[in-house]
């Protein structure tokens, strides 16, 4: 594919995540921190959510599986990763952090169970569509177009 072609489907594919509603504004502003002296500045951040949030989907798997649920703690958990999917814009997994918390605030196990599903589900997803898109974004090297929105 030639280079301009590349950044083109790249601009594309990462237009393609903020209309399938996977990432949010937040996202935006990670990449207007990103400059020549940090280049791979979010691609890093974003590393780093799926390394240490790995830790506490762990943590939320294994309390989901006491009994009885400690609703206090699981809100914990979730409250901290709902923090971290914020600070990276991922819009569809911290919409599944609000419900599972509303669920544990209600005492409501079941309904923790079939939404913390559904966040794995959202976590994966976005987890392979962000890996492709930085691969495919390194092997097409710089570009402003592949890294920052236009703005209507």
């Amino acid at each position: 594919m030639e280079r301009n072609q590349m950044h083109k489907h790249i601009f594309l594919m990462r237009q393609s995540f903020f209309d399938q509603g996977l990432l949010d504004d937040q996202f935006i502003q990670l990449e207007e921190l990103q400059d020549d002296a940090n280049p791979n500045f979010v691609e890093e951040v974003v590393t780093l959510y799926y390394r240490d949030s790995s830790r506490t989907i762990l943590n939320i798997e294994q309390s989901l599986e006491k009994n009885p649920l400690d609703f206090n703690k699981l809100d914990n958990y979730m409250h901290q990763f709902k923090g971290s999917s914020t600070s990276i814009g991922a819009k569809k997994v911290k919409a599944e952090c609000t419900q599972f918390r509303e669920y544990c605030r209600a005492g409501n196990g079941e309904g923790c169970m079939r939404t913390f599903q559904q966040l794995k589900k959202e976590y994966a997803i976005l987890k392979k569509k962000l890996e492709t898109y930085f691969q495919q974004t390194r092997q097409a090297g710089p570009s402003e177009t592949a890294c920052r929105p236009r703005m209507n």
